[in-house]
Order: C-alpha cells, then sequence, then structure tokens
C-alpha cells in the first residue's frame, strides 16, 4: 500500500491514542516466524537467504515498568544469543521439557530437522546441536509442534500419512499416524501430553492421540475445500481437555469457522472477513487466539495490517464483522520499495499473559511490539 507523507503523520498523531506501548525494531532479512522463550524474549529466523540469521531477541524492557516507564531508559529491542543456519526456516519451536533452552527448526526443500541450544549467560552464541534426518523432502517445510513432557520431544509432519512423534534425544519414533492421508499439513498443535489437533490445507482437522495410532477426521463441505486453510487452537496449556478447547479455521477468501469438539458437524460461529488481498500467496496467513483476553482472535499474512476480532457476538452467518482493532503500524513504518512488491504482515504472536500485548513482522524486515487499547473497554 502506498502511503503518503500526511497519512503517516495522521496516523503517527492517531497511534498516541491507539496503543499504550508500541515498539519498533529492524532484522536485516524479514522472518516469518516468531516463538517465545520467556515472557520477556523471543526467537526469529529468517526464510529469505540462503543462509539466514536465527536470534534470540529481549524485549524493550520499558515494556513491562508499568508506571516507572519514565524511568526505564531501555526503550529498544537487544539481541541476547544469536547464529546462523544454513537454509530458511519456514517453521520454528521451542521445546517444552527439561531444558527450556532449546529450538527445533524446519527448512524449504529440506529433508531434517534442526536443534539448537539458544545459548547461557556465558555465551552469546546459539549453536546447532543436531539434525533429524527424515526420509522424504518437504519443498514447503515441515509443520512442528512441540511435545509437552518432560523428557523433550517434537511432533511433526508435511503430509498427514507421515506425521510422527520423535524423542529429541535420541531421535527415536516414539508414534506414527496410522493412516495414509496425502492431505498437506498446515498446522498442528498438542492439546495435553497425549491429544493433538492437526490442519490439512484443505480444511480437514485430524484429532489423534499418541496412545493410540488411529486418528479421527472432521472434513469440511467439498464447495469449501478449494481454499487454502490454516488454524488456531485456543487452550489451556500445558494440559487441557479436547472438550474446552475452541478451534478457529481460516480460509485464503477470508472464511473464518470457529468450532467445538464436542459437535464437530457444524461451525459454532462463522464470518465472511472482509480482508484486503495484496499479497497474491496464503503462505503468511495466521489466525491465533488471545491467550489472556476471552473470545477475541487476530488475523495476519493478507497485506500489511494485523486484524483484531472479539467473536463473542459472531453468529453462525456473520458477514464483514467489523474489527476490535486494526494494527497499520507497518504500513506506515515500512522504509520505500522500490520492486513494486506490496508489504505483507508474515507472522503475529500473542503475549502469554498481558491481554493485549502482540508482537508482528512483516516482509520488509520490520518487528513491532504493541500494546492496543480498546476505547470500548478500559478495564484492562
Amino acid at each position: 500500500m502506498a502511503v503518503s507523507s500526511d497519512e503517516a503523520d495522521d496516523w503517527f498523531m492517531e497511534s498516541l491514542h491507539m496503543y499504550k506501548d508500541l515498539h519498533v525494531f529492524q532484522l536485516e532479512h524479514p522472518t516469518k516466524v516468531i516463538e517465545w522463550t520467556s515472557e520477556k524474549s523471543v526467537c526469529v529466523a529468517g526464510y529469505s537467504s540462503p543462509k539466514n540469521e536465527i536470534l534470540e531477541l529481549l524485549l524493550p524492557l520499558k515494556l513491562y515498568a508499568g508506571d516507572k516507564q519514565g524511568l526505564c531508559p531501555e526503550r529498544d529491542f537487544k539481541v541476547q544469543h544469536g547464529g546462523f543456519c544454513d537454509e530458511p526456516v519456514e517453521c520454528l519451536r521451542h521445546i517444552f521439557g527439561k531444558s527450556n533452552r532449546c529450538v527445533v527448526t524446519s527448512g524449504r526443500n529440506s529433508s531434517k530437522l534442526q536443534v539448537w541450544n539458544l545459548g547461557e549467560d556465558d555465551s552469546d552464541v546459539i549453536k546447532r546441536t543436531g539434525v533429524i534426518n527424515l526420509e522424504r523432502m518437504s519443498a514447503e517445510g515441515r509443520k512442528i509442534a512441540s511435545g509437552l513432557t518432560e523428557d523433550p520431544s517434537v511432533l511433526h509432519g508435511s503430509q498427514i500419512s507421515d506425521v510422527q512423534l520423535i524423542e529429541l534425544a535420541t531421535g527415536k519414533v516414539l508414534y506414527a499416524v496410522g493412516t495414509d492421508s496425502l492431505d498437506a499439513v498446515s498446522g498442528l498443535q498438542f492439546v495435553n501430553a497425549n491429544e493433538f489437533v492437526i490442519c490439512a490445507n484443505n480444511g480437514t482437522l485430524y484429532v489423534g492421540d499418541t496412545r493410540d495410532p488411529r486418528i479421527e477426521q472432521y472434513a469440511l463441505q467439498a464447495s469449501m475445500t478449494r481454499s487454502h486453510w490454516i488454524f488456531g487452537l485456543k487452550t489451556n496449556l500445558p494440559q487441557s481437555d479436547l472438550a474446552s478447547c475452541t478451534v478457529s479455521r481460516l480460509s485464503s477468501c477470508g472464511q473464518v469457522l470457529l468450532s467445538d469438539f464436542r459437535k464437530m458437524s457444524s461451525p459454532v460461529r462463522e464470518a465472511q472477513l472482509n480482508l484486503q488481498h495484496s499479497f497474491p500467496s496464503s503462505d503468511f496467513m495466521t489466525v491465533t487466539w488471545a491467550p489472556a483476553l476471552d473470545n477475541f482472535l487476530s488475523v495476519s499474512g493478507f497485506d500489511g495490517t494485523v486484524l483484531v476480532f472479539d467473536t463473542t457476538c459472531w453468529t453462525t452467518d456473520l458477514k464483514n464483522p467489523k474489527p476490535t482493532f486494526v494494527h497499520r503500524g507497518h504500513d506506515f513504518s515500512c522504509e520505500a520499495k522500490t520492486d513494486g512488491t506490496p508489504l505483507v504482515v508474515t507472522t503475529h504472536v500473542w503475549h502469554p499473559w498481558r491481554p493485549r500485548t502482540l508482537l508482528s513482522a512483516a516482509s520488509d524486515g520490520s518487528i513491532h511490539v504493541w500494546d492496543w487499547v480498546d476505547k470500548e473497554n478500559n478495564s484492562l
């Protein structure tokens, strides 16, 4: 989106009332992964070069200063640890378990998972500590989910039929899905130590249990499967009950389905979003639930914005719901591009416990952390 200097000036003045906090950082190369490693730090990695930085960033301390912000001089992101990955990083996950200083990555056109130590206080280097070689190459990169047991493990797969749970310490296959489905995986996530959910590109949901190779399947209507679908799972990690979870599915056409696992025959809420498709690919589509704000979800990957919605009043046939908040900061803070490529938000995540704080990244290499103001409800 082309932005005039007057529009940028107007947005800057408006932003003084739209945000409690807004901090900006610029990476050398853009990222499509933001993963929390602690309540004050995230891990990012590039996807656009043959050799890409992998960084652990400390969020601005001013963000946590509360009423004493004026006394806190730290307004910028800081690089805590860094290293290099020999492939474009398509997926990155922080691993739950005995050692919480470990992440696993997957790359484009790759047949391996790479294991990284994020470094300790006595070192600022992120080191590769292991490689898990896989039988099949994946053109788009394998999706990864951290296991939720004390012994570190990862669930991974590019097609439903090759989804496996692997023990990180040994590379041993602990579990394999018992199906021959060739549906491509768009995302997967554990609900608790045993149960997990997979979303296929065609919108089909698969529910499995690592104690049983059989897997349940919930397909969409045939007319809906031509779109590309992703999902977001609302859980109470680290241990949830599947019946208490809500799943959202977002299509490349802007359709959102909210479903309850106790009744998967039809969505409990549905909406058709009015999205601006400035980017022709679905590679960066993201839908996530707010972990500390009931019924709020956010959407990005269609243009240079992040849209936040309150789904409380959504029905089963809602057209063009109005977002509660729109973050347009990437559009207004981006550097002018000469190749005509439209700016797009590549990913975003919510803070684990700050209700209205999010991080977002864009294709120009910018990263924003922002705490938005809900003008209709300022109780939080």
